[in-house]
């Protein structure tokens, strides 16, 4: 199968029952709506995505009242990018894994295997998406504390019913989200379809830049493929569509950069 293509950039477009995607500046955030008005936000962008975020709930005939909780799949800086903004302004619970607590209130001092200043030179189609997100303010992340605590194999009381994959590697304490009933699995950044690192496309892990444990990443897709989901959305790239095996082998195949 193929990732298939989902919204423009900016615009929010369904890509499985009640669940939306907003991209921009290459990074993904997620609606989960349920039939009560109510609104999960899976990871929140970058700083630059905040009004976007706003205007797509509108499209979506809600409001930011209507937001219930955010879920953090991890917590590097392109995924909490808007989290403590949210807390703030609309008072509603950030959830993620215990072991991205530290990253989460300090969101430059990650773990990664490699030296991320040769990636551009390396993969020189990299630049326009790195330089994307710093457009939408990749360096001015502010940190998140009092984040409510997503335990592995727990099913959290949201929208959608989302259970928790543990799927450590990238981070410490990365977490993908099952909807069961949705046959959706959000992969965050354990398995993408476009790593803004390389530039390349289709199922992989992210490189080493952003990576803390490579060996340990591709162990995770084990749990991955374990969900059977027939719909992949991960945090940067395009939905995937069909056998998360196949996802799941490709990223073998690509293997760690």
């Amino acid at each position: 199968m193929r990732a298939r293509r989902g919204a423009v950039r900016g615009e929010v477009a369904e890509v499985a029952e009640g669940v939306f995607r907003l991209e921009h500046a290459f990074v993904n955030v997620y609606l989960v709506t349920d039939d009560d008005g109510r609104v999960l936000v899976v990871d929140t962008g970058l700083p630059g995505t905040w009004d976007l975020l706003g205007r797509a709930l509108r499209r979506l005939g809600r409001r930011p009242s209507d937001v219930e909780a955010v879920v953090l799949t991890h917590a590097h800086f392109d995924h909490t990018g808007s989290a403590a903004r949210t807390q703030r302004v609309l008072g509603v619970p950030i959830w993620l894994h215990r072991e991205d607590d530290e990253v989460a209130a300090h969101p430059y001092r990650y773990a990664h295997e490699n030296v991320r200043g040769w990636y551009p030179l390396r993969y020189p189609a990299s630049v326009r998406i790195l330089a994307a997100m710093v457009r939408a303010g990749a360096l001015r992340v502010p940190g998140v504390s009092g984040a409510r605590h997503a335990e592995p194999g727990a099913v959290l009381p949201l929208p959608g019913s989302p259970r928790v994959v543990f799927s450590p590697g990238h981070t410490p304490g990365h977490c993908a989200l099952h909807l069961a009933d949705r046959d959706v699995l959000f992969t965050g950044d354990a398995l993408v379809t476009l790593d803004p690192y390389t530039s390349r496309r289709g199922p992989q892990i992210i490189a080493g830049a952003a990576t803390a444990d490579s060996a340990q990443a591709l162990r995770s897709l084990d749990d991955l493929a374990a969900t059977g989901a027939g719909t992949l959305l991960p945090g940067h790239g395009e939905p995937w569509t069909g056998s998360v095996a196949a996802a799941v082998e490709e990223a073998r195949a690509v293997g760690a950069h």
